[in-house]
């Protein structure tokens, strides 16, 4: 596989991180309301997360956890619905971030429990000590197609 790459939500932080596509910011204490009365606007959601993404991320988990043909399949089909979830809440809960992160973080140990339901427990120990080196290598992946 080449290795190019942008971002990604899901997961885990995939994902959904891989997948999330949430983000914290730090704002100072003395900075004062603003005097207007006009309308806040509802920030748009974010762009959907594309389910190349769920077939990138699923080809590298693959080639770094050695998946059999099964085990490909059905990290494939989850990872895949997965990013639909995901994609639901950002548009369902587009303009309430908590709940948003909410459900992502139940999205995300939901995606978790099964993933550790089809990997051995030698690839789940493998998968958690290159979760952050396999998503880096997706974004790299997703990078090089745009």
């Amino acid at each position: 596989m080449s290795s190019s790459s942008p971002r990604v939500v899901l997961v885990f932080a995939l994902c959904v991180a891989l997948l999330s596509g949430s983000s914290c910011a730090r704002r100072k204490k003395d900075i004062p309301a603003a005097a207007t009365a006009e309308p806040v606007k509802a920030a748009p959601a974010p762009a959907p997360i594309a389910r190349a993404a769920a077939r990138d991320l699923a080809g590298v988990m693959a080639e770094e956890l050695q998946l059999s043909d099964d085990q490909q399949t059905r990290v494939r089909t989850l990872l895949r619905s997965t990013v639909q979830q995901v994609n639901e809440a950002r548009s369902q809960y587009a303009a309430d971030k908590p709940a948003l992160n909410k459900e992502l973080l139940r999205i995300n140990a939901e995606s978790e429990k099964q993933l550790q339901q089809v990997f051995s427990a030698e690839q789940y120990k493998q998968y958690q000590l290159k979760k952050r080196s396999m998503q880096a290598k997706m974004q790299a992946i997703r990078a090089g197609n745009k």
